[in-house]
């Protein structure tokens, strides 16, 4: 994929960036995950074509927003877990966030015919 030479970016990056909000809450939306999880279904479903490398501060900032909240923690192998759930708010936002991203794909596909 093409870098931006000024910014030193790709579309991909750019894409990625600006959806990973989107796909995290719509994981969560089936059950409460933790990162590592999440990661991997991510990876899993797209085949290894969508990844995000710091899912982490998307979290934080979903959860800074009301979106999502830690739900459980748990420690396994003495390593803490923590299980992040989306909330009534998240919800509404992932299906505003759904309609937007809908829409300016239907805008992008007419503009590319």
């Amino acid at each position: 994929m093409k870098i931006d030479k000024d910014t030193g970016h790709t579309l991909e990056a750019y894409f990625k960036r600006a959806t990973s909000p989107l796909m995290v809450l719509r994981l969560l939306t089936e059950r409460p995950m933790y990162v590592y999880e999440i990661s991997q279904v991510l990876k899993e479903r797209s085949r290894g074509g969508y990844t995000i490398v710091v899912l982490y501060p998307v979290l934080y900032k979903l959860e800074e927003q009301g979106f999502v909240s830690v739900v459980s923690t748990e420690i396994e192998s003495n390593r803490l877990r923590s299980y992040y759930g989306i909330t009534q708010a998240g919800q509404e936002h992932y299906t505003s966030l759904l309609q937007a991203y809908r829409a300016m794909v239907d805008i992008t596909n007419q503009l590319l015919q």
